[in-house]
């Protein structure tokens, strides 16, 4: 009689499966040449599509990258009017706002771009207006030099300016924003996305400014770049990790989830930068978001754990087998966490849970991945078992929660040097370095002065 399998490792063989095929490198590489041959039998030009969101700070950010990509590029680019996403694919849409504000501010810093630093959240009526402007432009083909200084009049607020672009393009047709809003909306949907400031190219995504180098590799690569071999117009910031200043070394608090996969691709590396600079990591792990009402579609599951693979392939981490620790998997491991975290090896127990999850096919929710996991961390099993038995563990993370809220953000990872603002994903490392640094030269200062 054949031996039975459990339920719980049925499904995790399954999934560990189904997600090694879907992050396969092969299979990426299948899909890409796929694409570009139907593009090239239906007689079609390499097309980047790009998708742009009126009210989205990213998306002023990303078109201004338009005319650099069509010198450099020998691809056409189609562009696209969206709306905003649905609430499902964007929770805290309130938040989202003021952190994404914040954010583009420093980001077009970092990378050279325009964005008013004193930017204000624009009205509905100001964005209205702003989309019959780019909806007249895209129309005209005049898109690449209207779009810019249309979208600075409404970030910067300038209400005069942008009311005179809108008057005279709503002068030539008044429902034509409404109906390029709708076809951008029905396109995107078709094409497998949700976000606006969205770059697509044959078969693939690329958010905003921040994945364009991997849509620059991927163009390279079908021989599409006019410059090979010169640097990329937008490429991924990371910590420099060079001397750190003289200074008291800050805290870095750094919320995460076992269900987060950018949590595991930010994890060994905060640890690392942490230690450069030898600063405190105060770990902070909460629920995953569905766990904690917050809705992830599906759709945006398959960009998220894609999106991660190439994320994962660029700063050289494993990941792929995937065993979704939510439920169970993701209780149990904070559990184990929060004893961990007593005895001094929280981090170890962290980066190890989160390597099992994305990269190692490891179940949390089984007793058999678990104990090794926490073996391999420094945890006997009795210590194992005593930290399963007991429930504390919730009011931490509830703790860490209202913090994480209280910081005006909501999900994994998120970091800070304490006192200061939050950064949100694993690609704003290189800002949390930033803040370190001036952290510990503003801490020496006295010192020096003194």
């Amino acid at each position: 009689m054949p031996s039975e399998i459990s339920p719980v490792s049925l499904r995790t063989s399954i999934m560990r499966s189904v997600t090694t095929a879907l992050t396969s490198p092969t299979r990426r590489k299948l899909a890409r040449d796929a694409a570009a041959l139907s593009a090239r039998l239906r007689g079609e030009r390499a097309t980047i599509r790009y998708f742009h969101q009126a009210d989205d700070p990213y998306s002023h950010l990303a078109v201004q990258m338009l005319p650099r990509l069509r010198a450099r590029y020998a691809a056409d680019i189609e562009i696209r009017l969206v709306p905003p996403p649905a609430d499902s694919a964007a929770p805290d849409r309130e938040r989202l706002r003021a952190y994404g504000l914040r954010d583009a501010i420093r980001l077009a810093r970092s990378r050279g771009l325009g964005f008013p630093a004193d930017a204000t959240p624009p009205t509905t009526e100001a964005v209205q207006r702003l989309q019959s402007v780019l909806a007249d432009a895209l129309d005209q083909g005049r898109f690449d030099d209207v779009a810019y200084a249309a979208g600075a009049a409404l970030w910067s607020g300038d209400h005069k300016t942008l009311a005179d672009m809108a008057t005279r393009a709503g002068g030539q047709d008044p429902k034509l924003a409404e109906r390029l809003l709708k076809t951008g909306e029905e396109q995107r949907a078709k094409l497998g996305h949700y976000l606006g400031g969205m770059f697509h190219f044959e078969g693939e995504w690329f958010w905003g400014v921040d994945r364009l180098g991997h849509l620059e590799a991927r163009l390279a690569a079908r021989g599409l770049d006019r410059e090979a071999g010169s640097p990329l117009l937008a490429p991924a910031f990371e910590p420099s990790l060079g001397p750190p200043p003289e200074g008291a070394p800050p805290t870095i608090e750094a919320w995460f989830s076992f269900r987060s996969p950018y949590s595991w691709l930010f994890m060994p590396r905060i640890r690392h930068l942490a230690q450069a600079y030898g600063a405190t990591l105060e770990l902070r792990p909460i629920l995953p978001m569905v766990m904690r009402g917050l809705a992830v579609p599906r759709i945006k599951t398959i960009y998220i754990t894609l999106d991660c693979k190439r994320e994962a392939e660029r700063v050289g981490l494993p990941f792929g087998r995937i065993v979704d620790p939510v439920g169970a998997g993701a209780e149990r491991a904070l559990a184990v966490l929060h004893h961990a975290m007593a005895l001094g090896l929280g981090e170890q127990f962290a980066e190890l849970g989160l390597k099992a999850a994305f990269a190692d096919g490891i179940a949390l929710a089984e007793d058999e991945g678990l104990y090794g996991v926490a073996r391999r961390a420094g945890l006997t099993d009795a210590q194992t078992a005593a930290a399963l038995a007991d429930d504390s563990w919730r009011q931490r993370a509830e703790t860490n929660r209202a913090a994480l809220l209280e910081a005006g953000l909501w999900g994994a990872p998120t970091f800070r040097i304490t006192g200061h603002q939050a950064h949100w994903g694993q690609d704003r490392l290189y800002m949390l370095e930033e803040d370190l640094r001036a952290a510990m030269q503003g801490a020496a200062a006295p010192r020096q002065d003194g």
